[in-house]
């Protein structure tokens, strides 16, 4: 068995072992000790879904109230009437053809990539290079839009998408330790009501079994669900 170090030993020490109200499991979360950086805080949910189902997937994409904190890097995938409006809701690159050659050619430097319907066609030869990284714009995902400008705005922002993994686990980052705790448990909540109001119609059983949040390099904390 590896040999914890001081900060891992002073934050096992802090770990309660049974789960927490959402505010005092944050409280608990912010009390680690952690690297200088300025980490990411993720929240894990389990959910008593069958993934093999194609009825039971739960996907989709929001804009937390609070934030990431953070910007990301969003390519468009649009007609050439699209190409400056992208650029200008923050786009880092915009275009059809001529993207879709240059991410063919190995450029891969984004971090969410969004379209409209009518590109999707071109879009599908990249499936190989974009699906293995989760970049691969879905109308399921809020990713493929007539409204691209928007959705470029809205993804450069820090909006979130989110889906289930083959373990019927989804993780996702809700924001960074600097926030606080109020802030925090705002988009924690946000986003655990919109995971409760997705459960698949055809769910049977318990749909939330477990909740966890914790930082890149924390341990986690549980939360109570219902």
């Amino acid at each position: 068995m590896a040999r914890l170090n001081k900060r891992q030993k002073t934050n096992e020490e802090l770990r309660p072992e049974a789960p927490l109200p959402l505010p005092e499991a944050v409280s608990v979360l912010k009390k680690y000790t952690g690297p200088k950086f300025d980490q990411t805080v993720e929240v894990c949910m389990h959910l008593g879904i069958d993934p093999t189902h194609a009825d039971q997937l739960v996907r989709g994409s929001i804009a937390l109230p609070k934030g990431l904190g953070k910007t990301k890097r969003v390519v468009a995938f649009c007609g050439p009437d699209d190409v400056e409006p992208c650029k200008q809701a923050g786009a880092i690159e915009a275009g059809g053809d001529d993207l879709i050659e240059k991410i063919s050619g190995g450029w891969m430097d984004f971090d969410v990539a969004v379209a409209t319907p009518d590109m999707m066609r071109g879009v599908s030869k990249l499936g190989r290079v974009l699906g293995p990284r989760g970049l691969m714009p879905s109308p399921k995902a809020g990713t493929v839009t007539k409204d691209i400008a928007p959705a470029v705005t809205e993804y450069a922002a820090g909006k979130v998408e989110y889906r289930n993994d083959k373990g019927g686990n989804i993780h996702v980052p809700v924001g960074r330790m600097s926030f606080s705790e109020a802030d925090l448990v705002e988009n924690i909540e946000f986003f655990i009501n919109v995971i409760e109001k997705a459960k698949p119609a055809s769910t049977k059983g318990q749909y939330i079994k477990k909740i966890a949040i914790s930082g890149t390099m924390t341990p986690g904390v549980l939360v109570t669900s219902g």
